[in-house]
């Protein structure tokens, strides 16, 4: 028999970590997951204008991703904070962050859909 994955899988939104940080309330589930998505959408297309403010922007979104439990967003975010305090190209970062917020919107709509 093979052993439990060390971490749990649940895709893109670790629904366990929700479920805690919600104390299990669907409703706020729903509402934070709702706003979430809203606003990952729009930081997204702000940060694709590298705006002065993007590394503070970045923070925020990765705070916001850990707190629901998107932590691929959470990680794209922070590679993509650090490379730009570096001074570094963050342009690879920045489809990265792109794409795990893509795939995080994509299981909410589909986690709200089933409610």
């Amino acid at each position: 028999m093979p052993s439990p994955p060390l971490a749990p899988d649940d895709g893109p939104i670790d629904i366990a970590h929700l479920r805690r940080m919600t104390l299990g309330d669907a409703a706020l589930e729903r509402e934070v997951l709702t706003m979430f998505s809203t606003q990952a959408s729009r930081l997204a297309r702000t940060l694709a204008a590298m705006p002065p403010d993007a590394p503070a922007l970045a923070h925020t979104l990765k705070g916001s991703a850990r707190a629901i439990g998107a932590f691929a967003v959470a990680d794209a975010a922070a590679q993509f904070e650090t490379l730009i305090k570096s001074g570094s190209n963050p342009v690879a970062a920045l489809s990265r962050l792109h794409d795990a917020i893509a795939e995080a919107r994509d299981a909410i709509e589909a986690l709200l859909g089933q409610a």
